[in-house]
């Protein structure tokens, strides 16, 4: 048993060896999702994202989604790209911080679907958290124009 366990992990690491850059890219491209969406989303329903922001009390709610949106659209080329990945990383960690804090604080909720939904996102916010921080350590890979740029 120990050795099939063995033979397998050692076939895992050869193939996220061998695809490292790959999966690199498809880890920001994954990353990135999340932003492009949320862009898309306030772009196409831009007086809804407002309303959002003057509910959480946010000072100049207009100016907040203009900003909001220019941000996930930078990090989000910057993510697919692998332009200024690293950068790009921290960026996208302490946007989601902001967000998290602003956003999804579930604890000020009443229990029930509303709390379980903002808990989610928070969940949610905490492994993209997590994938910026790899990102941050990877770098954009092999398939990047970080990569290109440096030679």
């Amino acid at each position: 048993m120990a050795f099939g366990l063995s033979t397998s992990k050692s076939r895992i690491d050869e193939f996220v060896t061998g695809n490292a850059d790959l999966l690199i890219l498809i880890g920001r491209i994954l990353l990135a999702w999340v932003f492009v969406g949320s862009a898309y989303g306030a772009l196409t329903n831009f007086s809804g994202s407002v309303g959002y922001f003057r509910s959480l009390n946010v000072p100049a709610p207009q100016l907040f989604t203009i900003i909001t949106v220019t941000l996930e659209i930078l990090m989000s080329i910057g993510l697919i790209l692998g332009l200024g990945t690293r950068y790009c990383a921290i960026l996208v960690f302490l946007f989601v911080i902001s967000a998290t804090a602003i956003a999804h604080r579930y604890w000020e909720y009443p229990a029930g679907p509303q709390q379980i939904g903002q808990y989610n996102n928070f969940l949610k916010n905490i492994s993209i958290l997590g994938g910026a921080l790899l990102i941050l350590i990877t770098g954009g890979g092999r398939f990047s124009l970080d990569r290109r740029l440096t030679g």
